[in-house]
């Protein structure tokens, strides 16, 4: 089966079965920098594992709005580009794909490193890290990335030392429904996969603003179930980028991708 197939499949499981995952784990107490889950460069990696990893990813920094962040990702020239999906052994790779949203989120960063410049960001489901890469670049005083696939977290580790930077703190808890962080800015793409998290993460993520005054900026494509979530209305266009075109041709059609400032209305209930 062709990746792009397999791309579709994954797109399905996003819905199906990590959506689940997210809703499912209420997460642990309130995670700060000195308690999250720190993954150091090569220590912490199975050397299986990296190897793995290294051998079925390709590094590149085409194809995608963000040229100067090199990322291991799947590509045509990978193995498993072709093979069977159930042969991939450590479970979907939803973190070998350079998402839409996260690639605006990421080129907007760069563009613009006032956003984080000197502040505390959290990247939520940041897949192959490329956000939070970004805002290291950019100069965030502190980067917390987190994702619940463990292998993405060593896949970020991976791309920490691709592009010369030491690695930012990783977390693979579901901190969704914990107590609201206190971050500068909360950043997250293509997150919007599923409604019941889609719920889930409206009302965090306004917890967070109403207790913390965080910022948030959220990635997306224009996908249906981001669309038509009730959250939308309360969301304030950044910026729109015209995708590339392979990431077209990865995304069945989709054309750009945007970048939205999150502003809830102070109406909503937060209880």
């Amino acid at each position: 089966m062709a990746f792009r197939g397999w791309k579709w499949l994954l797109l399905l499981g996003r819905q199906n079965t990590l959506a689940k995952v997210w809703r499912s784990s209420r997460g642990g107490p309130s995670l700060c920098w000195q308690r999250c889950c720190h993954w150091s460069s090569g220590k912490a990696l199975d050397p299986e594992v990296r190897a793995f990893l290294e051998e079925n990813t390709e590094v590149t920094n085409s194809g995608h709005l963000t040229p100067e962040i090199r990322l291991r990702l799947l590509t045509p020239r990978c193995r498993f580009w072709r093979e069977k999906p159930d042969l991939w052994p450590y479970g979907d790779p939803f973190w070998a794909i350079y998402w839409p949203g996260g690639q605006a989120l990421s080129r907007y960063i760069l563009d613009n490193p006032h956003v984080v410049k000197g502040r505390s960001v959290l990247d939520l489901g940041s897949g192959c890290g490329a956000t939070a890469i970004a805002a290291v670049m950019s100069g965030a005083s502190q980067v917390l990335a987190n994702d619940i696939d463990p292998i993405a977290g060593m896949a970020m580790i991976l791309n920490c030392e691709l592009n010369h930077l030491n690695p930012f703190p990783i977390t693979i808890k579901n901190i969704i429904n914990s107590e609201a962080g206190n971050w500068d800015l909360i950043v997250l793409g293509d997150m919007f996969y599923d409604e019941q998290l889609a719920d889930g993460l409206h009302h965090w993520l306004q917890k967070c603003i109403r207790i913390h005054q965080t910022q948030v900026l959220i990635g997306d494509p224009g996908r249906h179930q981001f669309l038509s979530h009730s959250i939308h209305s309360q969301l304030h266009k950044v910026i729109e980028y015209s995708l590339p075109e392979s990431t077209r041709q990865e995304n069945y059609g989709l054309t750009s991708s945007i970048v939205w400032s999150y502003q809830p209305s102070n109406s909503l209930d937060d209880s």
